[in-house]
């Protein structure tokens, strides 16, 4: 399915950058995929250069920055994931070796580029992977087929990339890195929203499932003839 409401590209207010604070949550997002995708561009794209750390491509690192989300100030932070990851026999091993990023993350980008049809063929089983660590449905994930504005080279359609998140019960969107960073910036924003209502449901179970239950009120009749009892034990 594609995000929400959109046919095209969708567009949200671009996340603001927020004067320096302590932060009232804290998001985390990965980013998955093949070799080559541009899953570190993508990052240093929707960062505009205000992240914490050196910029190091394909090297696992992960990257912080404080966002306005909703009027509240948010620390985002983003696994960028290794690049050597290929579609291959043994895929189950290659891909426990990110179990746990997985397991940290809380929303996910699934990134494969529309000029490379064997990053799109990691996708699926890269999904699977996550829903057996999240099993919980409400768990955010997005397939993203990046490059799009190398139609020239594509050998992936986008009515491949549709009918694969429709089948996995995901959201996807083309975008291009190079050439449309509200696009991504638009990714990140939704996945943030969707990851920030995932943590206030959860806070509010937690909520729920803490509260003792009030003790019913003790029969007075019973009461009685307990203290009764207890009067005639004394008295013999």
């Amino acid at each position: 399915m594609r995000l929400p409401g959109m046919s095209q590209p969708f567009l949200l207010a671009p996340i603001a950058e927020c004067p320096p604070g302590p932060p009232g949550a804290q998001l985390r997002l990965a980013v998955l995929g093949a070799r080559g995708v541009g899953k570190s561009a993508m990052i240093v794209r929707f960062l505009t250069k205000r992240f914490i750390g050196d910029y190091e491509p394909n090297t696992g690192s992960l990257y912080s920055r404080l966002v306005h989300l909703d009027g509240d100030h948010v620390a985002v932070q983003i696994q960028d994931t290794p690049g050597c990851i290929q579609v291959q026999e043994d895929c189950v091993q290659v891909l426990d070796s990110l179990s746990r990023c997985v397991k940290w993350a809380e929303g996910f980008l699934l990134v494969y580029s529309i000029t490379d049809y064997s990053s799109y063929q990691f996708v699926q089983p890269l999904y699977q992977h996550i829903r057996k660590v999240h099993p919980d449905a409400r768990t955010p994930i997005i397939i993203v087929g990046n490059k799009a504005d190398l139609l020239h080279a594509r050998q992936v359609q986008a009515k491949e990339g549709l009918q694969l998140a429709d089948e996995l019960g995901s959201l996807f969107l083309e975008i291009s890195t190079s050439e449309d960073s509200q696009g991504v910036c638009d990714v990140f924003q939704y996945l943030c929203k969707e990851v920030s209502k995932l943590q206030h449901a959860g806070s509010t179970d937690r909520r729920r499932s803490s509260i003792i239950p009030r003790p019913k009120s003790p029969n007075m009749q019973d009461l009685k003839r307990r203290f009764k009892q207890a009067l005639s034990s004394k008295v013999k």
